[in-house]
């Protein structure tokens, strides 16, 4: 317990500092802008933002990173709420009974607790990863290849299962993952993998060209072709904030159960802050005593959603931070950040950079806190934005993406590769492939190659190693377990009604 509280002062020593604090500030803001204005979520953001955070020291760009993250989860609200247009993916069920309350006159009480449940999950969310993460990291310090190996299939598989929309797309893009992943020179043959003969591709694919392609300039284009939607923005003052008595005695148990419920599936692969809201929603529609109550305004609808996305969105950073996995893909571009800045992902960074760990963890309690200030009393300001013009916007946007990808490395053919994968992200957008698990299949793939080879030759080429060691043998059992139990008609339709209640 010395320890833990020696952590978290050098923690806080880390993220106190003025530059931290800048930068913790300027995540926030930037992810709550980003989930006020509908189109753009924190992937795309947080992608194109990535080559921003090259210029700066590690800690400050991952605090920033983080913050617009979990930012975002405050923002969607907002838009929720009083325009019916959620502003990020997980704020879809939000709209159902915050826009209700708002035409009822008590937008005020559903923004006010939307924010606080968020933040209180934030709070506690932080203080598990705060709590757990050093044990979980001893644990993959003791990791070989094969357990490795075992782990990133499991995460794939577990992704595929939670993934939004058809399984079988899912595997598609998983599959295309990997093998964009496999481009370049191989590291144990020195042969020249999918290059076509060009020595542009003899490095692999960039990390950055592959993120903001397939999620900025995908978002953008369209945004670009669809219809404009029509904002029913509610025009009523926002006269009281603080929410009443019978407000509070019915939405903090929804707020501890949402909390608990997206603690839990934000560490899984696949799971983070959407799959939380969505479940919070039905379970708090399943147990409520009256369910005709939501869909006309329970307050309950806007508490454990809004408190589980929160909750989701920071326990997802978990498996990142201690075991170098990616859940979902913005934790997939942090290990890009991580892994630009020269910093193997993985057990090792608690140990070898702890002020980089605890400085993050530090600053997420920081961020919260920032978060309640920047909506509560700016919600007028945010409410103006919904004004804006997503074509003076874009231009904008396209600009800076590819000022971003070119300065990475000074190289035109990336700019172009970034356009690409621009129309690519487009085209899956057009075709429902939830483009996620094709992130985390590009990520994982090289790690699991390398891991897959190092333990074969441990082995003598004899994969009885991956059965043979406990560790590894439990985690394929889970993996089997898993793919059978969403084969299950019974299982196969609640993971779909989850889905569909948004």
């Amino acid at each position: 317990m010395e320890d833990f509280f020696a952590n978290l002062v050098l923690g806080f020593q880390v993220a106190l500092t003025p530059t931290n604090l800048g930068f913790a500030l300027l995540g926030c803001l930037v992810g709550t802008l980003i989930g006020v204005l509908p189109g753009i979520g924190p992937v795309a953001t947080v992608a194109m933002l990535l080559p921003l955070t090259f210029k700066l020291e590690p800690v400050s760009g991952l605090i920033m990173l983080a913050g617009i993250f979990y930012g975002a989860q405050y923002g969607g609200s907002t838009t929720a709420i009083l325009v019916n247009l959620p502003g990020e993916t997980s704020s879809v069920v939000t709209c159902i009974d915050g826009h209700q309350m708002a035409r009822q006159g008590r937008a005020g009480a559903a923004l006010a607790i939307a924010a606080l449940g968020s933040f209180f999950a934030g709070c506690f969310s932080t203080l598990l990863i705060a709590l757990f993460s050093p044990p979980l990291a001893k644990v993959g310090m003791s990791f070989g290849a094969p357990e490795y190996f075992s782990l990133m299939l499991l995460g794939l598989v577990a992704a595929v299962v939670l993934a939004h929309g058809s399984v079988v797309k899912a595997i598609a893009m998983v599959v295309l993952g990997l093998l964009l992943g496999l481009v370049g020179i191989d590291g144990n043959t020195g042969g020249a993998r999918f290059t076509f003969g060009t020595i542009v591709l003899s490095d692999g694919i960039g990390f950055v060209p592959l993120a903001v392609g397939i999620f900025g300039l995908g978002e953008i284009i369209a945004n670009l072709t669809s219809p404009g939607k029509q904002r029913s923005l509610v025009q009523e003052k926002i006269s009281r904030l603080w929410p009443t008595a019978e407000d509070f005695r019915l939405a903090w148990p929804a707020v501890l159960r949402g909390t608990g419920l997206g603690s839990l599936l934000g560490v899984l692969p696949g799971g983070g802050a959407t799959l939380s809201s969505f479940a919070a929603y039905v379970l708090e529609k399943k147990i409520a005593k009256d369910p005709s109550r939501f869909g006309n305004g329970a307050i309950e609808g806007v508490a454990g959603p809004e408190s589980a996305n929160n909750a989701g969105a920071q326990t997802s950073f978990i498996p990142m931070l201690t075991l170098g996995i990616p859940g979902n893909a913005v934790m997939a571009l942090m290990i890009g950040a991580l892994t630009i800045h020269g910093i193997q992902p993985g057990p090792q960074v608690m140990t070898e950079r702890p002020s980089l760990f605890w400085g993050m963890v530090a600053s997420m309690w920081i961020g919260n806190l920032m978060l309640v200030v920047i909506n509560l009393p700016l919600i007028g300001m945010w409410v103006q934005l919904l004004k804006v013009p997503y074509r003076l916007l874009n231009l904008a946007i396209l600009l800076f993406c590819a000022i971003g990808v070119y300065t990475v490395n000074n190289n035109v053919f990336e700019v172009m590769l970034t356009a690409l994968f621009g129309v690519l992200g487009y085209v899956f957008i057009r075709l429902e492939c939830e483009p996620a698990p094709l992130l985390l299949g590009f990520v994982l793939g090289p790690l699991m190659e390398e891991n897959l080879r190092r333990a074969m030759k441990i082995a003598g080429g004899d994969p009885m190693i991956f059965v043979e060691r406990p560790i590894s043998l439990g985690l394929l059992i889970a993996t089997v377990l898993l793919l059978l139990v969403v084969a299950l008609p019974a299982i196969r339709g609640k993971r779909e009604e989850v889905f569909q209640e948004g």
